[in-house]
């Protein structure tokens, strides 16, 4: 989430969301480009388009990250490598 303030016009974004997960490290999600960034334990970071907030939010709040990530985001949505 991103807010800008009048007074400043700076914008402030919190820190990445640290996953609990053997293979998942933690998830970013800009709402209005609707980019889910993925980093795994490797080092490895993906972007994910087009994602709608809800996914964001039921893998953040998924009893096992890394389940709801290989059901519900991989595969489904377009994505690049960035690291």
């Amino acid at each position: 989430m991103r807010i800008a303030t009048a007074r400043t016009r700076q914008v402030i974004k919190p820190a990445a969301m640290m996953l609990n997960s053997s293979n998942l490290s933690s998830a970013d999600y800009d709402p209005w480009s609707g980019t889910l960034t993925i980093a795994f334990h490797g080092g490895r970071v993906y972007i994910y388009h087009h994602v709608p907030p809800s996914e964001y939010s039921g893998l953040v709040n998924a009893s096992s990250h890394g389940k709801y990530f290989h059901e519900y985001i991989k595969n489904h949505y377009d994505y690049q490598r960035v690291a």
